[in-house]
């Protein structure tokens, strides 16, 4: 029978390769990543582990979400990313997003077209055990369940946000990086996201979440790293890096 947290199933896939005991679920180390011939990303290095919300925090521009881009395979990079304990830095993106992870782009890119339910449909990926349901999608965010049968094209902008996110849920990631889910959003909104995120976490789901509001990074997160310049200048807990008045102020204030 599976585990369950607040009616929704936990999720799992006999597709993803054997994790060591012990090592990380994602590791990226010494991470480089170039647009043509602009350095962008100059050795990063971060790890999550399941269950674990790791905030990127960072001003704009210094390359959280070229980390992201960088994961997926999404741009030219060099150094490692294993996810499971595979190396995927010279596979195909969508050869990495079958291994397990799921992307959220800040643009949403959902099908502006087609129904909720479609691009709920099209975030699966094959036939994989105890996946996500249609059904867990509409107990997480209700209002999805309402606008089931909507174009997608004319949901709100919060709407949007929670359809993009639950698509990528649909693809039964054990890592998922979201990039800006808050930006634009009502207050309202944004508690719901953070909902979903705390429920992603009590599911074993990784989450490597790239913020702006330090609020949000800072309730629902276990650890932060923060970006300067195309490397990580901080790592530690949210309450180290409350409690670090320089980091704050000289990376992360405007």
């Amino acid at each position: 029978m599976n585990a369950t947290v607040s009616g929704v199933p936990r999720a799992a896939s006999a597709t993803q390769p054997t994790r060591a005991a012990g090592a990380p679920l994602l590791a990226v180390r010494d991470l480089h990543a170039y647009y043509g011939k602009s350095h962008i990303l100059h050795g990063v290095d971060l790890v999550l582990q399941p269950g674990e919300v790791v905030a990127l925090l960072g001003r704009n521009g210094v390359g959280r979400s070229t980390t992201a881009k960088a994961i997926m395979g999404l741009v030219h990079r060099t150094g490692s990313v294993c996810l499971h304990g595979r190396e995927t830095v010279s596979m195909a993106t969508h050869d990495i997003a079958h291994l397990g992870i799921g992307y959220v782009p800040e643009s949403r890119d959902i099908f502006p077209g087609m129904t909720v339910e479609q691009n709920l449909f099209l975030g699966q990926k094959g036939r994989q055990p105890d996946r996500w349901t249609f059904n867990d999608m509409y107990r997480l965010f209700p209002r999805l369940g309402e606008r089931a049968n909507t174009a997608a094209g004319v949901l709100s902008g919060g709407e949007q946000q929670m359809l993009t996110l639950c698509r990528t849920l649909m693809g039964n990631p054990s890592v998922v990086i979201i990039d800006e889910p808050t930006e634009g959003l009502a207050p309202m909104v944004v508690q719901q996201v953070a909902d979903f995120l705390l429920q992603l976490k009590a599911q074993g789901v990784a989450v490597l979440l790239i913020e702006q509001k330090l609020s949000i990074a800072f309730d629902v997160s276990d650890r932060v790293y923060v970006m300067g310049h195309g490397s990580m200048v901080f790592e530690g807990t949210p309450a180290a890096l409350r409690a670090d008045a320089d980091v704050r102020r000289d990376w992360l204030e405007v």
